[in-house]
């Protein structure tokens, strides 16, 4: 479980020192799916779901739409689901929707609204089941009521 922490911690370090390559601009509403490599900054709307890497919501950002990322930074306004190893509801951000990360950062004055699922066991073994960075390879996700039937 130690070597758990200062994995996400230094997951969390690259992806701060990474630079962004991709930029939806506030000006821009985009409708449909969006898949990405890197790291995403979105100022404008989604309205979608997203298949990426390191995502990146800002204050005047708005997606609706569900999102499977390894990094989630939510600064504006999501509607849906959200599926990340490292997520963080920065002040001012605003969540609604089932949320599964194996990392939940929540600062003072995020909102939050719906089902969360954080740091769990079950969490913890998908995320190291995952293949490594850099390949296409995404594992199948099992639903809750699946997974439990599985563990029986």
């Amino acid at each position: 479980m130690f070597g758990k922490k200062e994995d996400i911690e230094k997951e969390i370090e690259k992806v701060e020192g990474e630079a962004i390559s991709s930029i939806i601009d506030a000006t821009m509403v985009v409708t449909g799916e969006l898949s990405f490599k890197g790291k995403t900054r979105i100022d404008g709307e989604i309205n979608g779901n997203i298949k990426g890497e390191h995502l990146i919501l800002s204050k005047e950002g708005k997606i609706q739409g569900d999102i499977k990322v390894s990094s989630f930074i939510c600064q504006g306004t999501f509607t849906g689901n959200i599926d990340a190893k490292i997520l963080t509801a920065r002040r001012g951000s605003s969540i609604q929707g089932k949320i599964t990360a194996g990392s939940l950062t929540v600062e003072p004055g995020a909102s939050l609204d719906g089902e969360i699922k954080a740091a769990t066991r079950e969490l913890q073994s998908k995320a190291s089941l995952q293949a490594p960075a850099g390949t296409d390879k995404t594992p199948a996700t099992a639903s809750p009521k699946k997974a439990e039937s599985a563990k029986k």
